[in-house]
Protein backbone atom coordinates (compact mmCIF):
# COMPACT_ATOMS: atom_id res chain seq x y z
CA UNK A 1 0.00 0.00 0.00
CA UNK A 2 1.18 3.49 -0.80
CA UNK A 3 2.44 5.61 2.08
CA UNK A 4 0.96 9.10 2.28
CA UNK A 5 2.94 12.11 3.48
CA UNK A 6 0.40 14.67 4.61
CA UNK A 7 1.40 18.34 4.76
CA UNK A 8 0.20 20.41 7.73
CA UNK A 9 -3.55 20.99 7.69
CA UNK A 10 -4.28 18.13 5.27
CA UNK A 11 -7.11 15.67 5.80
CA UNK A 12 -5.71 12.14 6.29
CA UNK A 13 -7.35 9.27 4.42
CA UNK A 14 -8.38 6.11 6.21
CA UNK A 15 -7.56 2.67 4.79
CA UNK A 16 -11.01 2.23 3.20
CA UNK A 17 -10.68 5.56 1.40
CA UNK A 18 -7.18 4.69 0.17
CA UNK A 19 -8.55 1.45 -1.33
CA UNK A 20 -10.66 3.64 -3.65
CA UNK A 21 -7.56 4.82 -5.53
CA UNK A 22 -8.24 4.04 -9.20
CA UNK A 23 -4.60 4.21 -10.30
CA UNK A 24 -3.00 1.14 -8.73
CA UNK A 25 0.40 1.89 -10.30
CA UNK A 26 0.91 4.94 -8.06
CA UNK A 27 3.57 4.27 -5.44
CA UNK A 28 4.24 7.62 -3.78
CA UNK A 29 2.74 10.98 -2.86
CA UNK A 30 4.54 12.83 -5.66
CA UNK A 31 2.97 10.58 -8.31
CA UNK A 32 -0.46 10.94 -6.70
CA UNK A 33 -0.13 14.75 -6.65
CA UNK A 34 0.86 14.74 -10.34
CA UNK A 35 -2.12 12.59 -11.39
CA UNK A 36 -4.53 14.63 -9.30
CA UNK A 37 -3.16 17.86 -10.78
CA UNK A 38 -3.62 16.53 -14.33
CA UNK A 39 -7.22 15.62 -13.50
CA UNK A 40 -7.79 19.09 -11.99
CA UNK A 41 -6.25 20.78 -15.03
CA UNK A 42 -8.68 18.91 -17.29
CA UNK A 43 -11.58 20.05 -15.10
CA UNK A 44 -10.43 23.68 -15.28
CA UNK A 45 -10.26 23.52 -19.09
CA UNK A 46 -13.78 22.04 -19.20
CA UNK A 47 -15.20 24.81 -17.00
CA UNK A 48 -13.40 27.52 -18.97
CA UNK A 49 -15.08 26.20 -22.12
CA UNK A 50 -18.56 25.84 -20.61
CA UNK A 51 -18.68 28.91 -18.30
CA UNK A 52 -21.41 27.74 -15.88
CA UNK A 53 -23.29 30.45 -13.99
CA UNK A 54 -25.63 28.37 -11.83
CA UNK A 55 -22.94 27.23 -9.39
CA UNK A 56 -24.62 27.69 -6.00
CA UNK A 57 -26.26 24.31 -5.56
CA UNK A 58 -25.36 20.86 -4.24
CA UNK A 59 -25.44 19.21 -7.65
CA UNK A 60 -22.91 21.60 -9.14
CA UNK A 61 -20.65 21.53 -6.09
CA UNK A 62 -20.50 17.72 -6.35
CA UNK A 63 -20.00 17.86 -10.11
CA UNK A 64 -16.93 20.10 -9.76
CA UNK A 65 -15.33 17.74 -7.24
CA UNK A 66 -16.12 14.76 -9.47
CA UNK A 67 -14.54 16.41 -12.54
CA UNK A 68 -11.48 17.32 -10.48
CA UNK A 69 -10.78 13.82 -9.14
CA UNK A 70 -12.79 11.23 -11.14
CA UNK A 71 -9.75 9.75 -12.90
CA UNK A 72 -7.99 9.17 -9.58
CA UNK A 73 -10.57 8.36 -6.85
CA UNK A 74 -13.79 6.30 -6.80
CA UNK A 75 -15.23 8.67 -4.20
CA UNK A 76 -14.84 11.77 -6.39
CA UNK A 77 -17.94 13.94 -6.16
CA UNK A 78 -19.44 12.05 -3.20
CA UNK A 79 -19.91 13.59 0.22
CA UNK A 80 -17.84 12.04 2.97
CA UNK A 81 -19.59 9.56 5.27
CA UNK A 82 -17.21 9.85 8.22
CA UNK A 83 -15.83 12.46 10.58
CA UNK A 84 -12.46 14.04 9.75
CA UNK A 85 -9.92 16.21 11.53
CA UNK A 86 -11.75 19.26 10.16
CA UNK A 87 -15.24 20.04 8.97
CA UNK A 88 -18.86 19.89 9.94
CA UNK A 89 -20.43 16.63 11.11
CA UNK A 90 -20.75 14.51 7.96
CA UNK A 91 -24.52 14.03 8.31
CA UNK A 92 -25.11 17.81 8.23
CA UNK A 93 -23.19 18.45 4.98
CA UNK A 94 -26.22 18.70 2.62
CA UNK A 95 -28.09 21.08 4.95
CA UNK A 96 -25.03 23.22 5.62
CA UNK A 97 -24.20 23.45 1.90
CA UNK A 98 -27.75 24.55 1.11
CA UNK A 99 -27.52 27.22 3.82
CA UNK A 100 -24.16 28.35 2.45
CA UNK A 101 -25.50 28.62 -1.10
CA UNK A 102 -28.57 30.54 0.10
CA UNK A 103 -26.35 32.92 2.09
CA UNK A 104 -24.02 33.56 -0.84
CA UNK A 105 -26.93 34.12 -3.25
CA UNK A 106 -28.29 36.71 -0.80
CA UNK A 107 -24.89 38.40 -0.52
CA UNK A 108 -24.56 38.56 -4.30
CA UNK A 109 -28.07 39.97 -4.74
CA UNK A 110 -27.75 42.51 -1.93
CA UNK A 111 -24.07 43.30 -2.61
CA UNK A 112 -23.33 42.97 1.10
CA UNK A 113 -19.58 42.80 0.40
CA UNK A 114 -17.32 43.53 -2.58
CA UNK A 115 -17.36 40.70 -5.13
CA UNK A 116 -13.83 39.50 -4.29
CA UNK A 117 -14.75 39.26 -0.62
CA UNK A 118 -17.95 37.34 -1.37
CA UNK A 119 -15.85 34.79 -3.30
CA UNK A 120 -13.31 34.54 -0.46
CA UNK A 121 -16.03 34.12 2.14
CA UNK A 122 -17.65 31.41 -0.01
CA UNK A 123 -14.28 29.65 -0.28
CA UNK A 124 -13.69 29.82 3.48
CA UNK A 125 -17.14 28.53 4.40
CA UNK A 126 -16.88 25.71 1.85
CA UNK A 127 -13.53 24.65 3.31
CA UNK A 128 -15.05 24.83 6.81
CA UNK A 129 -17.88 22.47 5.84
CA UNK A 130 -15.30 20.14 4.25
CA UNK A 131 -17.87 18.14 2.28
CA UNK A 132 -15.56 15.63 0.62
CA UNK A 133 -13.12 12.97 1.77
CA UNK A 134 -10.18 14.91 0.36
CA UNK A 135 -9.37 17.76 -2.02
CA UNK A 136 -11.56 20.26 -0.20
CA UNK A 137 -9.13 23.18 -0.35
CA UNK A 138 -8.42 22.71 -4.05
CA UNK A 139 -12.15 22.30 -4.71
CA UNK A 140 -13.07 25.43 -2.73
CA UNK A 141 -10.41 27.47 -4.53
CA UNK A 142 -11.76 26.38 -7.91
CA UNK A 143 -15.34 27.10 -6.80
CA UNK A 144 -14.33 30.64 -5.75
CA UNK A 145 -12.58 31.13 -9.09
CA UNK A 146 -15.64 29.88 -10.99
CA UNK A 147 -17.73 32.38 -9.05
CA UNK A 148 -15.36 35.20 -9.92
CA UNK A 149 -15.20 34.28 -13.60
CA UNK A 150 -18.75 33.20 -14.34
CA UNK A 151 -20.90 35.12 -11.87
CA UNK A 152 -18.90 38.35 -11.47
CA UNK A 153 -17.03 38.35 -14.85
CA UNK A 154 -13.69 38.86 -13.10
CA UNK A 155 -10.31 37.15 -13.29
CA UNK A 156 -9.69 34.19 -10.98
CA UNK A 157 -7.54 34.58 -7.88
CA UNK A 158 -3.86 33.64 -8.03
CA UNK A 159 -3.85 31.96 -4.58
CA UNK A 160 -0.25 32.85 -3.78
CA UNK A 161 0.88 31.93 -7.31
CA UNK A 162 2.31 28.60 -6.13
CA UNK A 163 1.02 25.10 -5.49
CA UNK A 164 -0.43 24.45 -2.04
CA UNK A 165 -0.49 20.65 -1.81
CA UNK A 166 2.88 20.18 -0.09
CA UNK A 167 4.57 21.74 2.91
CA UNK A 168 5.81 25.23 2.07
CA UNK A 169 5.79 28.80 3.32
CA UNK A 170 3.02 29.48 0.82
CA UNK A 171 0.83 26.70 2.28
CA UNK A 172 1.53 27.99 5.79
CA UNK A 173 0.43 31.50 4.76
CA UNK A 174 -2.74 30.04 3.27
CA UNK A 175 -3.53 28.00 6.40
CA UNK A 176 -2.87 30.98 8.69
CA UNK A 177 -5.21 33.09 6.56
CA UNK A 178 -7.90 30.40 6.88
CA UNK A 179 -7.44 30.27 10.67
CA UNK A 180 -7.75 34.06 10.83
CA UNK A 181 -10.95 33.86 8.73
CA UNK A 182 -12.29 31.41 11.33
CA UNK A 183 -12.24 34.45 13.65
CA UNK A 184 -14.22 36.49 11.06
CA UNK A 185 -11.20 38.46 9.80
CA UNK A 186 -11.15 37.81 6.06
CA UNK A 187 -8.53 40.40 5.08
CA UNK A 188 -5.48 38.05 5.23
CA UNK A 189 -7.32 35.42 3.14
CA UNK A 190 -8.38 38.03 0.62
CA UNK A 191 -4.80 39.33 0.40
CA UNK A 192 -3.46 35.79 0.00
CA UNK A 193 -6.02 34.95 -2.70
CA UNK A 194 -4.90 37.99 -4.69
CA UNK A 195 -1.16 37.44 -4.15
Amino acid sequence: MMQFNYPPGATPLDSNEIEDLLLTHITNQRELNRWEQENISEAIVWYEEHKPKNILNESFIKQVHKRMFDRVWKWAGKFRQSQKNIGDPWHSIPTNLKNLCDTIRFRIKEKTYPEDEIAVRFHHMLVSIHPFINGNGRHARLMADLMLQNVFSKSPFTWGSKELTSSSDNRNRYLQALYTADKFDYQPLLEFAKS
